[in-house]
């Protein structure tokens, strides 16, 4: 019986015998903790988005591969998709509004990716105004024209933007107007390979302590991205880092010597967040609600707190992708991830 059941799992392509395990895409950077983390654990990487490019408002497109990175992706057969970025909304505008300028760009990601041996590559072009939506979408469309004509794949970093409308608030119109208002999900869906949905930095330097993505927040975004994107093309973005919110020092205004206060919050990693909690007896717990772990600590009669994701809180929206089916999950960024992440993986597949 057991030899029947073994045949009908491999003649029958696509049954539930033999489930596809979600796709595991990391960034990394070029920091060093980042490259050494790619090659302490690129058997459990399936896709590798490395931040090696950057393209300015007249279309030139900076940047090259690490050598290193690159031969060890080649000899694995890893496939590598880098991030070609623009983080400015004066630059993204004009580049928007220059059809010379975004035929440069895309001829210089298809001389790279064949120069390289890239699958193709990843745009994510952040802190554009909600005003360039239509131009944003525009440029999506050329750029998958011109890559898919080439035979390579285009994808996309999006920050989520549920509900799709600014709330009540000024910091909800501000997150609208210059970061979430911009990605029309259903247009930009129709055009890339691949979706990444950025679901964290919900709190960051910019907000009072709080998850970085919480669980009602990461499902609420998930879902209003299904209602227009194919669950097969969707990647979940999972964080593996955290953020240190502290008191700093009262900032003084130079004209007028007034102080002000200064609430202020630090990237962090894992690890570096474990070693603070030991340091100053923070006692590390579970946010059942928002799914995600925490501490916080005492220092100088001042509480400061810390969210990260540890182990748990990975694994939690790793089952989340694979319960909706989705094609994977996006992780930023390599180097900062609890280690114990790694035991959980599983392997990478071979092709």
């Amino acid at each position: 019986m057991k030899r029947l059941l073994l045949f009908f799992c491999l003649v029958i392509a696509g049954s539930t015998c033999v489930e596809a395990k979600p796709v595991a895409l990391f960034y990394m950077t070029d920091n060093p903790d980042s490259i050494r983390s790619f090659l302490a654990h690129s058997s459990k990487i399936d896709l590798l988005v490395p931040t090696w490019y950057q393209v300015d408002e007249n279309g030139l497109v900076s940047g090259g591969p690490n050598p290193t990175v690159m031969a060890v992706a080649q000899r694995e057969k890893l496939p590598v998709m880098p991030i070609i970025a623009i983080f400015s909304k004066t630059r993204f505008h004009e580049l928007a509004g220059n059809a010379a300028a975004q035929a440069r760009m895309n001829e210089a990601m298809v001389r790279e990716a064949k120069l390289h041996g890239y699958t193709g590559f990843q745009l994510d072009f952040e802190n554009v105004s909600y005003l360039d939506r239509d131009a944003l979408t525009a440029l999506v469309k050329e750029t998958a024209e011109a890559l898919h004509q080439a035979g390579l794949k285009l994808s996309i970093a999006s920050v989520p933007n549920a509900p799709g409308y600014p709330g009540k608030g000024g910091f909800a119109k501000w997150i609208y107007a210059d970061w979430r208002g911009a990605y029309d999900v259903a247009a930009l869906g129709k055009y890339v390979d691949l979706f990444c949905l950025m679901t964290y930095d919900q709190q960051t330097r910019w907000t009072m302590p709080g998850p970085v993505a919480s669980w009602k927040w990461t499902v609420d975004n998930l879902d209003y991205a299904l209602k227009v994107v194919p669950k097969e093309k969707l990647s979940l973005g999972i964080p593996v880092y955290g953020y240190h919110w502290f008191t700093g020092e009262p900032t003084v205004d130079k004209a007028t010597g007034e102080e002000k206060p200064n609430p202020s919050a630090d990237y962090i990693n894992a690890l570096d967040a474990v070693q603070l909690a030991d340091a100053y007896n923070g006692k590390i717990q579970w946010d059942a609600e928002d799914r995600s772990a925490y501490f916080y600590f005492y220092r100088d009669d001042m509480r400061e707190w810390v969210f990260y994701t540890d182990l748990r809180t990975f694994k939690e929206r790793y089952q989340l992708v694979e319960q909706r089916g989705l094609e994977g999950f996006c992780s930023w960024v390599l180097g900062s991830e609890d280690p114990e992440i790694w035991k959980f993986l599983p392997d990478r597949t071979v092709q």
